[in-house]
């Protein structure tokens, strides 16, 4: 699966398109020229891509085989629109986006002029720093492209040591929509939690529910549903009740996270006959 050697451009020095840049650099690839504009993103350029020439967005299309758009998602589309109107894209170039809820129909107007478009999205939070090189070890890359051109994109995530996952087109806002509820509500969540343990005079949260929570993503990860427990999964309506009295004071995002997300739990509890149809009734009826 390896990949032929290629001139690629970075548009722009986000935390995403520098790493990735600096793990293709590192594959063998060179790196024809990034675009910078703030001066933490310059100073991310100078870190991981030393040497590398900052450049405007059409100078690095006029330079590379391939381009990788590392940009947010709003944007994304307006700029590849406008690099297209201005004749900035080449017949036989690549250009991949790094953008986990769009496919290659985003890139509709540099494939109208000749190019071909891959869509990579790394399952992974970043950071911006080397550390992330390592962490791209397995990590899984959402790829989708036309079927011709789709083992361009494989073999570029093998070369970056991740694993690549052929995800439809018509399929990525819902695998986007999958890792934001994941990652993200996982992050408000133990906000809240800590917010609660504070609250009660717990000085370090993070020492307390570290362990519980590693564990309980462990066994989530690896059982499933089939790793649910807790009162809600036991039908221990009492306790339940006495979490929601405990909670009465805190701010109303907590108190609704916690109905919300108890409520989803009864019902996939009851799916897995792990509580009765009645206490299945019981239980929504206290988290109303």
């Amino acid at each position: 699966m390896d990949a032929p050697r290629l001139g690629i451009g970075i548009i722009s020095a986000g935390k995403v398109g520098t790493v990735l840049g600096a793990a293709l650099s590192a594959s063998g690839h060179r790196i024809t020229g990034i675009h910078a504009v703030s001066e933490a993103s310059r100073d991310r350029a100078d870190a991981l891509l030393p040497g590398v020439e900052l450049l405007d967005p059409a100078e690095i299309l006029r330079r590379s085989e391939l381009v990788l758009f590392a940009v947010p998602d709003d944007v994304l589309g307006e700029l590849v629109a406008g690099l297209a109107a201005g004749g900035h894209f080449s017949v036989g170039q690549l250009v991949a986006h790094t953008a986990g809820r769009f496919g290659t129909s985003i890139l509709q107007p540099a494939m109208d002029a000749g190019a071909f478009g891959l869509a990579i999205h790394p399952a992974m939070t970043f950071t911006g720093m080397s550390m992330d090189l390592q962490r791209l070890t397995d990590c899984v890359f959402a790829v989708t492209a036309d079927e011709a051109i789709l083992p361009v994109a494989q073999a570029l995530v093998v070369e970056m040591r991740g694993e690549p996952v052929v995800i439809a087109e018509q399929d990525r806002v819902s695998y986007h929509a999958a890792l934001a509820h994941a990652a993200n509500h996982l992050n408000t969540i133990t906000a809240q939690s800590a917010d609660i343990l504070r609250r009660i005079g717990v000085e370090e949260p993070s020492n307390t529910l570290r362990a519980l929570m590693y564990a309980s993503l462990d066994n989530a990860l690896r059982s499933g549903a089939g790793a649910l427990t807790g009162p809600v999964a036991r039908g221990d309506r009492g306790t339940v009740t006495a979490h929601l009295q405990a909670l009465a004071d805190d701010p109303a995002e907590t108190n609704n996270s916690y109905r919300s997300l108890s409520r989803a739990t009864a019902l996939r509890a009851a799916d897995r006959g792990l509580i009765s149809q009645s206490t299945l009734e019981e239980l929504l009826r206290v988290l109303e």
